[in-house]
């Protein structure tokens, strides 16, 4: 019954089933992929963001180069900010709106320095291409308390003068003419005494993992819905296939006989009788359809 399926027609759609499922399967895995990303910073932010600060001198090495996880983590500083240092980064949106993140080199009591971010500021209306103002941070001694970044690669364009296309430590290490610890950065939590201006602080990452794993489910269950759709197409394909055969094997019969050969004989349609025929006429309307 199902031997069609060895044709070359139903062993191509076969071939593109199982082409079309594996392409869902590789779908489904890079979202469950992208699921465990998703999850794992959301670990970090959890575990991390809102711990108790620790001193500079414990995570001085993460400056150099960051750890997965220790990504967020807060760190106490304390020293002193170069404010002729002070850069702002360009194209940084923020909650959809367009704008710039404040840097500024911060050189800590011990010696080296490290690199703040102190906050966003929205796109200025008097000057294209620059905020209106950038708050300028404390003089003096200042404590801060910031949340380890990754640095940012370079990327392959421009900035004005007073600008970072990027967080690139070491680009901005070469413009200062003077060394950064160039594997990690910091974003602003507080600083005290605080200026009277700031920029905008940052929000707290999101911890919601998204529609990471219903996107997965979904493209497994394409992968598995085609193939359910070619066993009913099959399935399909044989009733009909056995319905032309009985059809076939019905031509062949008249009125429940068998003809070993030559044409099928066609019974001539019954005449149908008018009310109260007689006996006579009932037997002429027989004789007549069988031919005598």
């Amino acid at each position: 019954m199902y031997r069609f399926l060895f044709s070359r027609k139903w062993l191509g759609y076969l071939v593109l089933a199982a082409v079309f499922a594996a392409a869902c399967v590789g779908l489904g895995r890079w979202q469950m992929d992208r699921r465990a990303e998703t999850l794992a910073e959301i670990n970090r932010v959890t575990s991390n963001y809102s711990a108790t600060p620790v001193p500079f001198a414990m995570v001085k090495d993460q400056f150099r180069s960051l750890a997965a996880e220790r990504e967020w983590t807060q760190v106490e500083l304390k020293g002193s900010y170069d404010v002729a240092g002070q850069r702002i980064v360009r194209n940084r949106p923020l909650n959809g709106q367009p704008g710039y993140e404040v840097v500024v080199p911060f050189r800590v009591e011990s010696g080296e320095t490290v690199v703040i971010d102190r906050g966003w500021l929205p796109i200025g209306n008097n000057n294209p291409g620059s905020p209106d103002s950038v708050p300028a941070p404390p003089q003096g001694q200042v404590t801060v308390v910031a949340r380890l970044k990754p640095a940012e690669p370079a990327l392959q364009r421009g900035a004005p003068d007073g600008q970072l296309a990027s967080i690139d430590l070491a680009a901005y290490s070469g413009q200062l003419g003077y060394p950064l610890l160039t594997g990690a950065y910091a974003q602003l939590a507080s600083e005290s005494p605080a200026a009277a201006d700031m920029p905008f602080p940052f929000p707290k990452p999101t911890t919601d993992e998204g529609t990471h794993l219903s996107y997965s489910l979904q493209w497994f269950a394409f992968g598995v819905l085609m193939f359910i759709g070619f066993g009913y197409a099959a399935r399909q394909q044989a009733r009909n296939a056995a319905i032309d055969a009985e059809d076939a094997e019905t031509a062949e019969t008249d009125g429940g006989f068998m003809h070993s050969s030559g044409p099928v004989a066609r019974r001539r349609p019954v005449p149908r009788l008018r009310k109260n025929a007689t006996a006579e006429e009932e037997e002429d309307a027989i004789l007549d359809a069988q031919g005598f």
